[in-house]
């Protein structure tokens, strides 16, 4: 399992995300980061620093979100 980046971040980009991750999976892309599932350790550390609540457990996204696991992925190249 890995986190994803949903859309409250398209229109923040905070990004503290980005400085607590330890394993350096989470990347900006053109309009939000995202998190590499492939890098990923599922430690938690960026879900408590999102000033929007962008963040959640792959098992835990809903049908609408599920399509920022499949950008994340994308933006990775690993679909």
């Amino acid at each position: 399992m890995a986190f994803v980046i949903t859309s409250p971040c398209e229109s923040e980009k905070a990004g503290e995300c980005v400085t607590v991750c330890p394993v350096d999976c989470i990347e900006e892309g053109p309009e939000q980061f995202f998190i590499n599932p492939d890098i990923c350790i599922d430690c938690g550390a960026c879900v408590s620093v999102c000033p929007v609540d962008a963040i959640v457990e792959e098992y835990e996204l809903t049908p609408e979100e599920e399509p920022y696991l499949e950008k994340a992925e994308k933006f990775f190249g690993n679909i």
